[in-house]
């Protein structure tokens, strides 16, 4: 392999990483709720953030330029603050998230990570990152991320109460970092 080679699949790696801090935490959300994590709902989850971090690495590739700078960032930003603030008012409700809701709590967190990779992917478009590399790399982390952060979260379950308001603070500051 050459030094380019390398260079882009490491560039690659490390977007994916940086896009899915966000997965780990909010997985570990619902994972510490008891919300189950089925085949189905990983693969949606994994599938609709790459498509998205596809989409906008290629749009950046074309051209961001032709785009207000950040408004895509501010996006991503409010949806997941908007998400981590459902979560504050479920937990200030004493309300958790109802079983046969889960696949729609799944996939609204993926549509809120999805927003929130595309600024990022808009951005790392513009420097040349290969969209097809950056967007596999990607899928994997991402699939990872659920795993982990599910797995961490049922863990963490006997803290289950802290569970909810936890993640949703969060989100909420994850959210608000993005929009500074």
């Amino acid at each position: 392999m050459t030094l380019d080679v390398l260079s882009a699949l490491a560039a690659g790696f490390l977007f994916a990483l940086a896009c899915n801090l966000d997965t780990l935490l909010a997985a570990m959300g619902q994972g510490a709720r008891g919300i189950p994590l089925g085949l189905r709902e990983l693969l949606t989850a994994a599938a609709v953030t790459t498509a998205v971090t596809f989409l906008s690495l290629t749009l950046g590739a074309i051209g961001a330029s032709f785009l207000p700078q950040g408004l895509s960032e501010k996006l991503g930003g409010l949806a997941l603050a908007a998400l981590g603030l459902w979560y504050l008012l479920d937990a200030l409700r004493g309300k958790g998230e109802p079983l046969q809701e889960a696949s729609r709590g799944w996939l609204a967190l993926s549509g809120a990570l999805a927003v929130n990779n595309a600024g990022v992917g808009i951005a790392a478009g513009v420097t040349g990152l290969s969209p097809v590399l950056a967007s596999s790399w990607n899928f994997v982390v991402t699939l990872l991320s659920l795993q982990m952060g599910r797995r961490l979260g049922r863990r963490l379950s006997r803290w289950s109460k802290l569970a909810l308001p936890l993640s949703g603070a969060l989100l909420v500051l994850l959210g608000a970092a993005q929009l500074i």
